[in-house]
């Protein structure tokens, strides 16, 4: 049986391959994903009150600000990520477009210090790598799977991957510490991982 080194091992195999792909692709491309992937019909119902969270993307990440735009057109509040430290899950912190953003860990756009910390009903969750099982694997610190299982335990909530076609993988070597999404959202579909 692998030990925890072997599947971090392979996990980082896994990781590099699907990130150099994703670099391939040209930013045209990556746009034209972004914008397929918000002109589909919403995943979720958004009810009155509820919370959407995304990320601010770095380097060719797909772009998740059409959909959280979407979700805001929709009715519902909207949140970003801010990183607490390693160890620590990430604060989900009040925002809107148009207010402003300072600069975070690696050069990450994140609220304010003073937006009011919420608990997100959606989280948009950024990945490296993704398989049809609803596992993911993301760069390594696991801020999001902690995110999701705090933000699990206060409530129910619903966890959507978002990436392109070509990060798919045939199998995340995933362990009981990931959290599984929901969903994935990618230019070509939308892959529900749980009932509806």
């Amino acid at each position: 049986m692998p030990d925890a080194s072997d599947n971090q091992n392979h996990k980082a195999e896994l990781r590099n391959v699907a990130l150099t792909l994703r670099d391939a692709l040209p930013p045209t491309v990556r746009q034209a994903a972004a914008e397929a992937i918000a002109k589909r019909p919403l995943p979720v119902q958004v009810a009155p009150g509820m919370i959407v969270s995304a990320y601010s993307p770095m380097k060719t990440e797909i772009n998740p600000l059409p959909l959280l735009r979407k979700f805001a057109e929709a009715g519902a509040s909207l949140a970003l990520p801010c990183i607490a430290g390693r160890g620590h899950p990430l604060i989900m912190r009040a925002w809107d477009f148009g207010a402003p953003l300072e600069t975070g860990q690696w050069s990450i756009r994140e609220p304010m210090a003073d937006a009011a910390e919420v608990a997100p009903d959606i989280v948009i969750v950024p990945l490296a790598a993704f398989d049809r099982a609803g596992h993911r694997i993301g760069y390594g610190a696991g801020y999001y799977d902690m995110t999701l299982h705090k933000l699990r335990a206060l409530k129910k909530i619903v966890a959507i991957g978002i990436a392109f076609a070509a990060q798919e993988i045939a199998r995340v070597p995933a362990t009981e510490r990931d959290e599984r999404l929901d969903l994935v959202l990618t230019e070509r579909e939308v892959i529900h991982f749980r009932p509806k």
